[in-house]
């Protein structure tokens, strides 16, 4: 009787697969926004006088974002931490497709397996790479270790098949996935940071406007600018963070797609292939 023991996938380094350390991707993104703030949107240029404490220069935008407070930098880092991660995310998805097309890897997969070219098979797997290329891959040993093993029924083979088929796929799809919750976060942290800015904004432009002790519209005109600065940034952040997570989301679903059809061909193969068993 022979062994039923399938060997466990073992995932293989095709080139970037991602940063697992997104934290550093946020400390980087805050030291640059905080220099940009302090450094460049606080330059004396920006204001009469050269002084950041006063007024701002003929309306200056550059100014003007200054003026919405620390609030900024925080909104900065959110949406360069978007951009960041989007890049990152390209890059590793990019590596998880493969070389060539998914489209026809798969059909051609399928092609070769219909025929019993397993060889083929295997040299597809090898110019392609990728995570789909490593799910085929385990998928292609357990096939033919299935067909090595006696003693065992045809179900419990296939079973076996697919076992190994998912456990490939649960090892690609952390990767995968990896750095999206924190974009997904942004989406909804994003438009509450600008809210928040805003409003602390607002307090500050009527407390200063009750302390001169008349109605200034010019002075509330422009605190309320300023204000909105926040608003308008914490927008775009979330509205950055919502295209990138629909984006990769999408793209995750299409591979998820592919591994889901090639895996079923592969144990349907087994299954029309080996009909006089048992």
């Amino acid at each position: 009787m022979g062994t039923t023991k399938t060997a466990s996938p073992k995932k293989k380094s095709q080139g970037f697969s991602g940063i697992r350390a997104a934290f550093w991707i946020i400390v980087v993104c805050f030291i640059i926004a905080v220099c940009f703030f302090k450094y460049f949107l606080g330059s004396g240029e920006h204001f009469v006088n050269g002084d950041n404490t006063g007024a701002v220069l003929n309306s200056n935008i550059w100014g003007t974002i200054y003026k919405g407070g620390v609030v900024v930098p925080v909104i900065h880092t959110l949406l360069l931490t978007v951009i960041a991660l989007s890049i990152e995310r390209f890059l590793a998805l990019r590596t998880a497709f493969g070389k060539g097309s998914l489209t026809k890897f798969v059909a051609n997969i399928k092609t070769a397996i219909s025929a019993k070219d397993f060889d083929k098979a295997q040299q597809l797997c090898d110019k392609q790479r990728g995570s789909v290329a490593n799910v085929v891959q385990a998928s292609l040993n357990a096939y033919k270790e299935m067909e090595a093993t006696s003693g065992i029924k045809k179900g419990q083979k296939v079973a076996k098949i697919q076992q190994a088929h998912e456990e490939a796929t649960q090892l690609e799809m952390p990767t995968l996935q990896m750095n999206l919750p924190i974009v997904a976060t942004i989406v909804t942290l994003g438009t509450l940071t600008g809210l928040l800015g805003t409003v602390t904004g607002m307090i500050r432009s009527f407390a200063a406007l009750a302390a001169g002790g008349g109605g200034d519209s010019l002075a509330l005109s422009t605190g309320i600018s300023e204000a909105l600065i926040n608003t308008a940034f914490g927008i775009a952040t979330s509205w950055c963070a919502v295209i990138s997570y629909n984006y990769f989301t999408n793209k995750i679903d299409k591979l998820t797609y592919a591994l889901d059809e090639v895996g079923y061909s592969i144990a349907q193969t087994y299954e029309a292939n080996h009909a006089e068993e048992a």
